[in-house]
């Protein structure tokens, strides 16, 4: 399967057996993407919004 990187647009394959929610890094880019939906077409990513710690403040 192919995905395709909403930040720098880079097509890359993509494993079959991802999953929805799964987290992967671009190769190209390097940044956090999630995978949000599979279909005939490949897989469709959004960039990833990772909670920090906020150390108990």
């Amino acid at each position: 399967m192919k995905g395709k990187c909403p930040g720098c647009f880079f097509e890359f394959d993509i494993v079959d057996d991802v999953m929805i929610g799964e987290i992967i890094e671009c190769p190209d880019c390097a940044i956090q993407l999630e995978v949000v939906e599979k279909n005939n077409g490949g897989i469709v990513f959004e960039v990833a919004h990772l909670e920090e710690e906020d150390w108990g403040e």
